[in-house]
């Protein structure tokens, strides 16, 4: 079973700072359990950041690295639950780890249900939570890859021109040249130019490369009537 209440507690690090090390962060209001999670995660090689409240954890800035949240349900101000529910669409690239002294199943279920990738009844084993830790990083390391893949994708469609756009948007639908000139009153000629450079300025290779792209950015076209 767990049991470092006794370790000390490392400073707390500024979020403002660039990271490289992945954060742990936790959220519980008993102090032991802090401290304990504090010194294991610190021992561990990783970055901890402890949370006595919800409050205190939510008002903390975006840190973009590496991350996950060990979060207690039992909280005094907003439960475990409902600041799950409060993150999960904003923080995608923070996996949540629930932990409680009072689980029962419909909680379990619903925990992993909005998608937590562990749930740990205390008092747990060591082994158990660096695991769950290891795992959430993992998947976290995973979502900013794609994040930063997505934003570079974001800015090279913002640098095509209007009409670039239009024709990419037709030519990735599935239209043929002329079929995109007659939906936007323009030659042959002239759209094989805007998707040439339009393909050049997004990097893509081939027309399957831009389709996959395309999807990346939610693109639709807006054919006319």
């Amino acid at each position: 079973m767990m049991n470092l209440a006794n370790a000390p507690a490392p400073q707390l690090r500024s979020s403002l700072v660039p990271h490289t090390t992945p954060i742990v962060f936790v959220v519980d209001n008993d102090v032991s359990m802090r401290e304990s999670l504090d010194a294991m995660i610190l021992s561990a090689g990783w970055r901890p950041q402890v949370f006595a409240s919800a409050q205190e954890f939510l008002a903390l800035p975006r840190v973009f690295a590496p991350s996950c949240l060990v979060l207690d349900v039992t909280l005094p101000d907003l439960n475990g639950l409902e600041v799950q529910r409060n993150i999960a669409a904003d923080r995608t690239d923070m996996p949540i780890i629930i932990t409680t002294s009072q689980g029962d199943v419909p909680m379990t279920v619903q925990a992993m249900k909005a998608g937590a990738v562990e749930f740990l009844t205390k008092p747990f084993r060591i082994e158990l939570m660096l695991s769950a830790i290891r795992y959430a990083i993992e998947r976290s390391q995973v979502a900013l890859r794609q994040e930063v893949q997505l934003r570079a994708l974001q800015g090279r469609y913002t640098s095509l021109s209007r009409r670039e756009r239009e024709v990419m948007v037709l030519v990735v639908s599935g239209l043929l040249n002329k079929q995109v000139g007659r939906e936007l009153g323009i030659s042959e000629i002239t759209v094989k130019a805007h998707r040439g450079r339009a393909m050049q300025k997004m990097k893509a290779d081939s027309l399957a490369n831009l389709v996959n792209m395309a999807a990346a950015l939610r693109l639709a076209p807006a054919l006319k009537e």
